[in-house]
């Protein structure tokens, strides 16, 4: 199977630029946004797992390695290769060790991965933080690159304030900030997400 992005349209594009015409500019300026998506949820949470606190191109370089040496990223795979097959690929032991959580969790059925798609947002970063070495942000991720859930807005996300100072000339972003910028942005948040990322990596 090719690659598969994350899905919108006009519809998206149209409620953000009338709510918010600064951000509003910059979608006409970029144009659409091609974002991947893993729709496996399980090599999507590994995923999320491995991208933690690492710049986007050090996760790509990290992915392929896993996906190499792993072949199918599900969790007899990542049981089988272990701890120093996982470091291997460049994962510290921290994150190794929260991979074979996550697979052992779904080997035995304590974490029913495959349900999570009938539950919302709120419940699935519920029992996803439940795990070891998931915290909101990892299980935000999971939300927007799997199972594309429309309105995810990050605040423990850095490029997404990193978008916000960019877009509005702010130095940081405080909570109400932000908050007023959900707000906005609800119920497309992940979309803005998209161009926000966009406009953070143009500033590096």
């Amino acid at each position: 199977m090719g690659q598969q992005f994350f899905r919108y349209g006009k519809t998206e594009t149209d409620y953000l630029t009338a709510h918010d015409p600064v951000l509003g500019a910059e979608i006409a300026r970029i144009g659409h946004i091609d974002r991947e998506v893993i729709p496996d949820l399980f090599a999507a949470l590994i995923n999320s797992i491995a991208g933690q606190q690492i710049s986007g191109k050090a996760l790509a370089t990290v992915w392929a390695r896993l996906c190499d040496r792993l072949g199918e990223i599900t969790p007899t795979a990542v049981l089988s290769v272990g701890e120093d097959g996982l470091r291997a690929c460049g994962l510290s032991g921290r994150k190794a060790g929260y991979m074979l959580a996550a697979a052992r969790a779904v080997q035995d059925g304590s974490l029913p991965i495959h349900s999570l798609v009938e539950k919302s947002d709120e419940e699935i970063i519920r029992i996803l933080t439940a795990l070891p070495g998931v915290g909101r942000w990892t299980a935000e991720m999971l939300l927007i690159f799997s199972l594309e859930r429309p309105d995810v807005l990050a605040f423990d996300d850095l490029g997404i304030r990193k978008g916000l100072c960019r877009l509005y000339g702010w130095d940081e972003v405080t909570r109400a900030q932000f908050e007023d910028c959900r707000a906005r942005f609800s119920p497309y948040g992940t979309v803005a997400s998209l161009y926000l990322w966009h406009i953070a990596a143009e500033g590096t």
